[in-house]
């Protein structure tokens, strides 16, 4: 197998919903996770603090912040996700777990987007929240102007993800139509 660290997020990302069979809006996150391995930890975090994941007795752990906007969990899910396939290695022998939380977590550090491991989790939750051939589907046919309020609103309902990623996911993605 390849080195995943190696791997392109977007692709890998894609070969984990493939892998899945996963291909309905919006994309079942909980269920990716648990399919992994993962078990998910819902619980109320400071309010920068989004999630984490760390691996116990060879189970990854992500932590979720329960008073985070449903949309919000969902993204942290998925970049932690990211963080499992491209970066266990790192998490593995860098995160020790007796009373702290580990080092890995969904932060202000991380939202910034400056560290390469957060850039790569941060693209490949995009990716598996808004498959791009899922939004393709969803744009097929239609006119669509990403200045437009009410086409953003509608397709971020649809994939149940802020709007802000979804502008972001949109701009950030080649489209061949």
């Amino acid at each position: 197998m390849a080195n995943k660290r190696s791997a392109d997020p977007e692709t890998l990302a894609q070969e984990v919903l493939t892998r899945l069979s996963f291909r309905s809006l919006p994309v079942p996150v909980e269920k990716v996770a648990k399919a992994l391995g993962a078990q998910l930890r819902f619980s109320p975090l400071d309010e920068e603090l989004s999630g984490m994941i760390y691996i116990k007795d060879g189970i990854p752990i992500i932590g979720i912040n329960a008073l985070h906007h449903p949309n919000r969990q969902r993204f942290t899910i998925a970049h932690e996700i990211g963080h499992l396939e491209l970066h266990r290695d790192i998490i593995s022998a860098e995160v020790h777990v007796d009373r702290q939380f580990p080092v890995l977590m969904r932060d202000a550090t991380s939202a910034t987007g400056t560290e390469k491991i957060e850039i790569e989790a941060n693209r490949f939750a995009a990716a598996l929240l808004v498959p791009k051939l899922l939004l393709d589907e969803a744009l097929k046919g239609r006119p669509f102007d990403i200045d437009g309020e009410s086409p953003l609103n509608e397709l971020a309902k649809k994939f149940r993800v802020s709007k802000q990623m979804l502008e972001y996911r949109i701009s950030n993605l080649p489209f061949s139509r």
